[in-house]
């Protein structure tokens, strides 16, 4: 076993650490293991105590399943995610009641022609249908700083917008 490090250039850290944990388990080797580029598939399983396993491969640009998460699809899923549950909070905390939301997100990746990559953009689609008590104005408000408080649009280097549409 190794450890490869990449140090970040950071400030000093303060405040509470959470440190999440999960298992990945390649499941795709077909008899052949990683002899010849073709002879294995991408399939993994990801899992964590107590958590339902999510059926993982790579794109299927990349020889993968589409039937299966991707790490490209779980990456932009936890932008979502993350920046909603912030919304609902914040919405909670300021009085804007929140009757429906949904997101259908879009990341933009570049494959590059020596094969790396990175994400430039991730689009987040939300609608949010409101309570007719609701402010329309603090609710598209709330939604830059759901921005601002999100971990993972934190951790992110690419740009990430909000288009939001409301409703009653």
């Amino acid at each position: 076993m190794y450890t490869i490090l990449v140090k970040q250039e950071e400030g000093p850290m303060a405040g509470k650490e959470h440190r999440y944990r999960a298992s990945v388990v390649w499941t795709g080797n077909t008899g052949a293991g990683t002899a010849d580029y073709k002879a294995y598939e991408r399939a993994h399983v990801i899992s964590a105590p107590g958590k339902a396993d999510i059926a993982g491969s790579s794109d299927k640009a990349f020889r993968g399943d589409a039937t299966r998460w991707n790490p490209e699809d779980i990456l932009v899923a936890s932008a979502s995610t993350c920046h909603m549950l912030w919304y609902l909070h914040l919405c909670a905390a300021s009085g804007v009641v929140v009757l429906d939301y949904r997101d259908e997100p879009e990341g933009l990746m570049i494959e590059e022609a020596d094969g790396t990559g990175a994400f430039r953009r991730i689009v987040l689609r939300p609608q949010v249908r409101l309570s007719a008590e609701s402010s329309e104005e603090k609710a598209r408000e709330l939604h830059h700083e759901a921005r601002r408080m999100c971990f993972v649009a934190n951790s992110l280097k690419c740009e990430i917008a909000t288009e939001a549409a409301f409703s009653r």
